[in-house]
C-alpha cells in the first residue's frame, strides 16, 4: 500500500501524485510500488527491499544524493495467548525533495504522524522529519517499556498466589521482548552516532540539537530495558527455586509417607508366612499385631515429625 502525504496551511494531506517536500509511505507494497519509485527517482534497488527483511539490522548508508536509514522500531503482536513485544525495521530513503518511509506492518509512529499527533512537522523538512522519526521511536520504546514493568508486576502477583505454567511463559515472552528491545535500542544508537557526522547536520544546528535530544532519550531507554530485563531475571530465578523448593518438599514428605505406610506392610508380610510366628495360637493374636504394628507406625512418624520431615 502506497499514500503520498504533504503538508499544506500547516495541516497533513493526503495527494495522489507525487510533488515536491511530499512523504512517500509505503507499508507492505507490492512489487509494482517499489520498482515504480525505482525508476521515478533512480533508487538503488536494494533501498526499499531492505526494510521488507524483519532480520534487517539498523544502518545507514549514503550512495550520491541517496540516503538510506534503517532503524528498529517497537511493535506489538497481539496474539491469542496476550499481547507480545518485538521490534520491525523500517526504513526511510531521503532522496531529492522526498522522504520515503517503508514497512511491513503498521505502526504507532507512523500512525502519530498521519493522525497530526506531532507538532512541528512538515513534510518538506526531510532532515527535521527524520529525527522527529528518531525520537517519536524512543518515545515509544519508553512507553512499552512501562507497559512491559507493569505487566510483570501483575504477572507476578498472580504467582505469588497460584504458580501457573501459563504465567511463567508469559513471564518469559516479556523477558524475550526485552532481549528485543535491547538489541534494537542498540543498533538505532549506531545509527544516530553515525549521523552525527553526517553533513545533513551541518546545514541546521537546531536539527543537531535536537538529534542530541534524540539519542539521550535513546540511552535512557537502553538503561530502563536493561533495569527491567535484571528485574525479570531475578524474579524468573527466584520462582525457579521456590519451584525447585516446592518439589523438595513434596518429595520429602511422599519419602516420610512410604516409610510410615511401610511398617504395617513388613507385619503383614511376616504374620502372613506359612511357618510358626508369634500369637498365632492366642485368641487375641489379630489385635495384639494390629495394635502392634499402630504403635511402631506413631513412633515412626513421631521420629520423622522431629525430623522435621512432614
Amino acid at each position: 500500500m502506497k499514500r503520498i502525504y504533504l503538508t499544506a496551511d500547516d495541516h497533513l494531506t493526503e495527494i495522489k501524485t507525487l510533488e515536491k517536500g511530499c512523504w512517500v509511505h509505503l507499508q507492505n507494497p507490492t512489487r509494482e510500488e517499489i520498482d515504480g519509485l525505482n525508476a521515478r527517482f533512480h533508487l538503488d534497488p536494494t533501498y526499499l527491499q531492505a526494510a521488507l527483511d524483519e532480520e534487517e539490522s539498523a544502518r545507514i548508508e549514503r550512495d550520491g544524493d541517496q540516503t538510506l536509514i534503517i532503524v528498529d522500531i517497537p511493535y506489538i503482536d497481539d496474539g491469542e495467548t496476550g499481547a507480545a513485544y518485538t521490534t520491525i525495521p523500517m526504513g526511510i530513503v531521503i532522496v531529492d525533495d522526498v522522504i520515503i518511509t517503508v514497512s511491513t506492518r503498521e505502526s504507532t509512529v507512523i500512525t502519530d504522524f498521519t493522525e497530526e499527533r506531532i507538532r512541528g512537522f512538515w513534510t518538506f523538512k526531510r532532515t527535521r522529519f527524520l529525527l522527529q522519526i528518531l525520537q517519536r521511536t524512543a518515545s515509544r520504546y519508553l512507553t512499552y517499556l512501562k507497559q512491559i514493568d507493569k505487566s510483570s508486576q501483575f504477572i507476578q502477583k498472580r504467582l505469588e498466589k497460584d504458580m501457573r505454567n501459563q504465567d511463567l511463559l508469559q513471564m518469559m515472552k516479556l523477558e524475550k521482548s526485552l532481549v528485543f528491545f535491547s538489541t534494537s535500542l542498540k543498533g538505532n544508537e549506531m545509527v544516530m552516532e553515525r549521523m552525527l557526522r553526517t553533513e545533513m547536520l551541518r546545514k541546521y544546528p537546531e536539527d543537531g540539537e535536537l538529534l542530541e535530544d534524540v539519542i539521550i532519550e535513546n540511552k535512557q531507554a537502553m538503561e530502563m530495558c536493561s533495569i527491567y530485563r535484571n528485574i525479570i531475571s531475578s524474579t524468573m530465578d527466584a520462582f525457579a527455586s521456590i519451584i525447585s523448593n516446592n518439589l523438595n518438599i513434596v518429595m520429602k514428605v511422599l519419602t516420610s509417607l512410604t516409610v510410615v505406610l511401610s511398617i504395617p506392610t513388613l507385619f503383614a508380610s511376616l504374620w502372613g508366612m506359612n511357618v510358626g510366628v508369634p500369637f498365632q495360637n492366642n485368641p487375641f493374636g489379630f489385635w495384639i499385631v494390629i495394635a502392634i504394628t499402630v504403635v511402631a507406625s506413631l513412633a515412626a512418624f513421631v521420629a520423622l515429625w522431629k525430623r522435621k520431615m512432614f
